[in-house]
């Protein structure tokens, strides 16, 4: 679906319009009555001060004070209303990045995980702003109606100075924005650059570490947060330059207006009432037209947010299929009712060139890839995050085309855990069970995975905190509570991928004998792509794959007899 910066700031103004028109109006009457001070002393100055009228003064005094109440509780009242609908368009937009970034079908974007959260929060925040601008825009022009009208009874010629100055004031500062809109689109994009970098290379310190990487991968950023400072910089000057040169010009018109005043009233074409309410007017005039005069630059950040909102709104998904039902979550616990039964005819992906691979209930297969991009090639359409025309090639699950099935019931049939797993902040156990379901397995997952040896290391046991991505633990720790999370799912296919790189050898065959012994029945089928003897030893079959094609099939045992290379590869 296409959308646009502009149609997001759009429709968070249609969803919220009764809220931004009632604040708007609030805004409205508290101008107007900031408007009407100057005003109103101008007049106790003619008709009570000048004449000592007692009574008069203090009806004056008592009019002056409800003039404050009104402006005080507008302004209070309005502020309210329109950071509520501020906050409930920011809330809005986070969940629907959320949604769109975590829909099962993926969605084709450029953008890195750090980036996408910086879309997902900074920019939600800065585009539900448009309602501010909005109202406060609306209050502004009121001010200086207000302003100008009151300056043309008192006197035309210093009306027609606000009537026409401000409009060529604010022309010449419109000529500014589509500049700060560049400028400020550019700063927020080197900023969530470098926030994905940050984010990167904070869940890879481990890895940089054991390399030595550290240096490189600290350069690596000092260049993308240098690249981030000159932008945000350029912004600033920009903005800088903008807001000095419209005070500046909208200060010598307030001078200017003032200034006029003062020579009227010399030559008594002005009371002293009179000359009081222009100068206070001309004093007022400089706030409307600063708030005005900052408004394009505000914009200019809003817009660019916008556009990188609706960038991954708008994002084409990666795999086509139904899109999934909000209430579908809460049924995935429900059995599939698909057998589980995966077979891939002619599949032509990345470095595969169409081969054939089929897995029946209750088969424990094991896939060799020489290569390890054909490993990747492989669980990358296993996963239904690759789109797949009819030309390359057919995946299907219990016996149908899986272009033909609802998403949400492929997503419940197969389950692919790749071999970075992600984890997450909380604790071991709920990094394991997602879903109500899969507390009864808890304890046969924690089993089957090894991940027992963690929890006895701790005093809370399963309840031990986990940090943001599982920072907190080894490389084999996660891939270990990664397993289990996969084991307690319990889906009738499962895809493994290289799940104990990280562990010991000891520990590997232990694993082993746990995915065998849970993944057993024939309600249940497991694909198992990895290189390791230890996991190939308890598969039926082994389905070898090299220069992406299918060169060998048989059992670990005959190949491993039979095969020199499968030997010289597997068993190395």
């Amino acid at each position: 679906m296409a959308i646009s910066g502009g149609g997001v700031l759009r429709r968070a103004l249609v969803r919220h319009r009764a809220r931004m028109i009632g604040s708007s109006l609030l805004f409205c009457l508290h101008q107007f009555c900031e408007t009407m001070v100057p005003v109103a002393i101008g007049i106790i100055v003619s008709r009570a001060v000048e004449t000592g009228d007692v009574t008069a003064m203090l009806l004056s005094l008592v009019g002056l004070a409800a003039l404050f109440v009104v402006l005080s509780f507008a302004y209070r009242i309005g502020a309210r209303i329109i950071v509520v609908a501020i906050e409930r368009e920011a809330h809005l937009l986070r969940v629907e990045v959320a949604r769109t970034v975590l829909d099962p079908r993926g969605i084709d974007t450029e953008l890195s995980a750090g980036e996408l959260l910086t879309v997902g929060t900074s920019d939600a925040e800065k585009t539900s702003w448009i309602l501010d601008v909005v109202a406060r825009s609306a209050s502004a022009t009121t001010a200086l109606v207000v302003t100008a009208v009151a300056l043309l009874v008192v006197d035309v010629p210093l009306g027609l100075a606000v009537v026409i100055g401000t409009p060529l004031l604010l022309l010449v500062l419109q000529w500014c924005a589509p500049v700060l809109t560049r400028a400020a689109t550019a700063s927020q994009t080197e900023i969530a650059r470098v926030s994905g970098l940050a984010t990167d290379l904070v869940g890879g310190v481990r890895p940089l570490r054991g390399i030595g990487g550290e240096g490189a991968a600290a350069r690596r950023y000092a260049e993308a947060s240098r690249r981030a400072l000159d932008a945000t910089l350029r912004l600033a000057r920009g903005n800088s330059a903008y807001l000095g040169l419209s005070a500046t010009v909208g200060s010598l018109l307030a001078a200017g207006v003032a200034g006029g005043a003062g020579y009227l009233a010399l030559t008594g074409r002005l009371t002293l009432g009179e000359l009081v309410t222009v100068v206070g007017l001309a004093q007022f005039l400089v706030e409307p037209l600063s708030s005005l005069s900052r408004l394009p630059g505000v914009t200019a950040v809003v817009r660019g947010s916008a556009d990188r909102v609706a960038t991954v709104l708008g994002a084409p998904p990666l795999v086509e299929g139904a899109v999934p039902d909000p209430d579908a979550a809460a049924t995935d616990a429900r059995p599939s009712v698909r057998a589980p039964r995966l077979d891939l005819h002619a599949v032509a992906h990345g470095s595969l060139r169409g081969i054939d691979l089929d897995v029946a209930p209750g088969e424990t297969v094991g896939v060799v890839a020489y290569r390890p991009a054909d490993a990747e090639s492989l669980v990358s359409v296993l996963s239904g995050q690759v789109p797949l025309d009819p030309s390359a090639g057919r995946v299907g699950v219990g016996g149908t085309d899986v272009r033909e099935l609802p998403l949400t019931e492929v997503r419940r049939t197969v389950l692919v855990e790749p071999h970075a797993a992600d984890l997450f902040a909380g604790t071991v156990r709920t990094n394991i069970v997602t879903r109500a379901a899969d507390e009864a397995r808890l304890d046969a997952a924690v089993t089957a995975s090894a991940v027992t040896d963690l929890i006895d290391l701790h005093e809370a046991g399963l309840d031990h905190p986990v940090t943001d991505r599982g920072a907190s633990l080894s490389g084999g720790q996660r891939q270990r509570v990664a397993l289990a999370r996969a084991l307690a799912a319990d889906p009738p296919l499962l895809v493994l991928h290289d799940p104990t790189t990280a562990v010991d050898s000891v520990t590997e065959h232990a694993i082993a004998d746990g995915i065998r012994t849970l993944r057993a029945g024939p309600d249940r089928a497991t694909v198992v792509v990895s290189t390791s003897p230890a996991l190939l030893a308890v598969t039926d079959r082994v389905v070898v794959i090299d220069d992406g094609r299918v060169v060998a099939r048989g059992t670990h045992r005959s190949l491993s007899t039979t095969d020199p290379t499968y030997r010289e590869r597997v068993l190395r």
